[in-house]
């Protein structure tokens, strides 16, 4: 990645975090596929550009499935991330999600509960209306935001944060994300994308306890985002 595309994507950095719009198809962080990741390409981008002699430090917060885009939040200090981590854990951070569905939901807003477990042999998240020994309580609010033809934008408002939670529990409705073939899609995205965007986070900043809120762009491609008007 070029550093004139990281910087149109850093949302914001000071000298104890970086806010960063994730491409979607580019992983978080290394994986099996062998694929340079998002963290590897920030951490060589700040030693070039500060001209560091040793090792970045980057800390990752929270992540985003390799599918998905929007927001990341990056720790730039042991100090930042020991208290980052805690205000997720805490859900002190507020998070939205836009997503693209195909259908069109029967209630305009609605608190989805289902009860969650990963099956990490499939790497799936499977969810049932009743709590069980190995499951955890998964929420979200949705809100129907525009719809065309057989398609609906989706704020999703997220109270927990599981393994592929937004992706199983709008399947599970009945209303697939655009691109997305492990829960339910009919046909891939051009670009292997999934119509979902971490829009919108808000938090206090870990040192000087300001409040923080940042705006991720929404994707160019693949084109059912144009559909819907959205031009930031």
């Amino acid at each position: 990645m070029e550093h004139k595309e990281i910087e149109k994507r850093i949302l914001f950095e000071d000298n104890h975090l970086l806010i960063f719009n994730k491409a979607a198809g580019q992983p978080v962080q290394s994986d099996m596929s062998g694929d340079i990741s998002m963290l590897d390409i920030l951490k060589g981008y700040i030693k070039e550009r500060d001209h560091k002699p040793g090792n970045v430090f980057l800390g990752l917060v929270h992540r985003l499935d390799r599918p998905v885009s929007g927001t990341v939040v990056l720790a730039k200090s042991s100090k930042s991330l020991s208290r980052l981590t805690q205000m997720f854990k805490d859900r002190q951070v507020q998070k939205v999600y836009y997503a693209i569905v195909l259908g069109v939901p029967a209630l305009e807003k609605d608190t989805l509960t289902h009860y969650h477990r990963k099956d990490g042999e499939r790497h799936l998240a499977i969810l049932s209306l009743k709590p069980s020994k190995h499951t955890k309580p998964a929420v979200l609010t949705y809100q129907l935001m525009s719809h065309v033809n057989q398609h609906s934008l989706l704020e999703i408002h997220l109270e927990t944060g599981r393994f592929h939670q937004i992706r199983a529990q709008l399947f599970k409705i009945g209303l697939p994300i655009v691109g997305d073939l492990k829960y339910g899609a009919k046909k891939p995205n051009p670009d292997k994308s999934v119509c979902l965007h971490a829009r919108y986070i808000a938090f206090k900043h870990p040192v000087t306890d300001h409040d923080l809120q940042f705006t991720a762009p929404i994707p160019g491609t693949p084109d059912h985002w144009k559909k819907f008007g959205i031009r930031s």
